[in-house]
């Protein structure tokens, strides 16, 4: 049996990297990132410092949505590789202790998957198109969808079907693409095969499941119509007793999974995205018989602002607490506005993906804050997430060329919203030009590198003493090596206003400064600052992890 619930188990306080297997490393030649490229570089991340990887969607899929649609939940994708090719980079990963967890997508498949094929070839009413969700259109000749509800991506959340003898037929449900059908979770055949899917990987030997949009794989019966309160965009965040989100059901699938994952020794993991209106809602998936842990995306989207970041450190911690759950903190994600373009904005907010999209980013002040808050995330109780090149102080890049564009968010809003595409671009090795080390130099990587990130590549950051890699390195080496700091409190002290100041027990105080003026530091041990500490004064958005007085 698993003794997840132990306290000392592995991802309570872990720091896990999240790789975004298409951008990472190019180990073939191709310009597309793949897994033997990954293999290459695993001990970057042993040396980096962090626990574990989170590996995004390697599975087969046409990549209508940069994997999340999925066409073979048992295989590999050929651009990444083979399942032998993943099972030597669950090998080498563990031998260099650390842990491997995957992206699992179970709200929906890929349009190309085999059930969606035989349920488009099955008739109306038939146990195939059970499966997923096919209904009846309203109005004259069913020309209207089933309900109101939206798709995350712009527009309806139903595409209409053409039958086997041409005419216009049912509606499909598709919460995201058009490409990729909602299944129905209630559907016995749905339910067996992924618990195969959950035993086929964890057999293999995966430590965990990050599970994709976890609040959309419940519906209520009868399908009822939404109300959107008239904002016709995909703001979970807003909604309350939503029809198609955090439905109560969602937890039965969660208990039987957790179940299963209970059979396996060695603290197997489920990781839940539920991006959910309250943390009383989260905490729901997190109860003893469910998830193990849950991004913290209220955290990760607050503003660059001490009261608010103050704030939801407390909700957190008061939520997570009654359920004996320590959280996650997170600054971005391959979904998410890199920090360095966010923080430089005037809108440090992201609860939305068009938050600061047009504004000019002051990408030196970004940078700075992007210092100070990678230090509060590590200081906080808890596990973290970093993505990839968060470590790097890559910048997005918001002037990609349309024509390269690939984020069906582009797509489906005519254009309005550039999508994600700009956290996505290959990470940057070595070298002065694009590919920097990414692929060979022959090779054109799948979306262009700026010319600008020659000075933010490993290889030139590896050397600096000051560099956004040097920081990250030091940050995990302390985080790893300062006894006691996983099992003491954070205690607030009294601070001015703008400034965040508190205490991980008696071995570690963080001090962040989001005021305007320099901050006094108090003590004479500096254990590390993202800026210099001069005269015995803080800088403005910077931070300091400093040795208690009371040691």
């Amino acid at each position: 049996m698993s003794g997840s619930d132990d306290e000392s188990a592995w991802w309570r306080d872990a720091v896990i990297y999240q790789v975004y297997p298409r951008s990472f490393a190019d180990g073939t030649g191709d310009g597309e990132g793949d897994l033997p490229g990954l293999r290459a570089r695993l001990p970057y991340l042993a040396d980096l410092g962090v626990d574990g990887l989170w590996i995004s969607p390697w599975f087969p899929s046409p990549m209508a949505d940069g994997g999340y649609d999925v066409s073979d939940f048992r295989g590999i994708h050929p651009m990444f590789g083979t399942l032998a090719d993943a099972d030597a980079v669950l090998r080498e990963a563990h031998a260099l202790g650390l842990r491997v967890i995957i992206d699992l997508v179970p709200n929906h498949t890929s349009d190309r998957h085999p059930w969606f094929l035989a349920a488009l070839a099955a008739e109306p009413g038939s146990s195939l198109r059970d499966r997923y969700f096919f209904r009846d259109g309203r109005g004259p000749d069913g020309e209207e969808p089933p309900n109101n509800w939206i798709s995350a991506f712009g527009g309806s959340a139903w595409a209409r079907v053409t039958e086997a003898d041409g005419r216009p037929g049912q509606w499909y449900l598709h919460l995201f693409a058009p490409e990729q059908p909602d299944l129905n979770w209630t559907n016995t055949a749905v339910l067996e095969d992924f618990d195969d899917v959950l035993r086929f990987w964890f057999d293999r030997g995966v430590d965990g499941l990050r599970i994709d949009a976890a609040p959309a794989m419940a519906k209520k019966a009868e399908l009822p119509d939404a109300d959107y309160g008239g904002v016709l965009q995909f703001r979970t965040v807003d909604w309350d007793d939503n029809p198609h989100w955090d439905v109560e059901q969602v937890h039965d699938i969660f208990r039987r999974w957790r179940a299963i994952a209970d059979t396996y020794d060695g603290d197997r993991v489920f990781v839940a995205e539920a991006v959910v209106s309250t943390p009383e809602r989260l905490v729901k998936y997190l109860r003893p018989d469910e998830m193990h842990t849950a991004f913290n995306f209220p955290y990760l989207k607050s503003p660059w602002d001490a009261e608010a970041l103050h704030d939801v450190i407390d909700a957190t911690l008061a939520s997570f607490e009654p359920v004996g759950v320590p959280s996650t903190w997170v600054l971005t994600s391959h979904d998410e506005i890199r920090p360095v373009t966010r923080y430089g904005r005037p809108t440090t907010s992201s609860f939305f993906i068009t938050d600061g999209e047009g504004e000019v980013s002051d990408l030196a002040l970004g940078t700075r804050r992007a210092r100070a808050a990678a230090m509060l995330m590590l200081a906080l109780p808890g596990g973290a997430y970093i993505y990839q090149g968060e470590e790097l102080g890559l910048p997005n890049v918001d002037d990609l060329p349309e024509e390269v564009l690939q984020d069906p968010m582009f797509l489906r809003s005519g254009g309005a919203i550039r999508g994600r595409d700009g956290a996505r671009v290959p990470l940057p090795w070595s070298g002065v030009a694009p590919p920097f080390g990414f692929c060979p130099d022959e090779a054109q990587p799948w979306l262009p590198q700026p010319e600008s990130w020659s000075a933010l590549t490993v290889e030139a950051q590896s050397s600096e003493q000051g560099s956004m890699l040097s920081l990250y390195r030091a940050a995990l080496r302390l985080r790893r090596s300062t006894e006691g700091l996983h099992a003491a409190p954070l205690v607030w002290r009294r601070s001015p206003s703008g400034v965040l100041d508190f205490d991980r027990g008696t071995v570690l105080r963080c001090l962040v400064n989001l005021s305007r003026e320099p901050v006094e530091v108090t003590v004479a041990e500096v254990l590390l600052s993202s800026a210099p500490v001069a005269r015995g004064h803080l800088p403005v958005d910077a931070a300091a992890w400093l040795r208690p007085l009371t040691q």
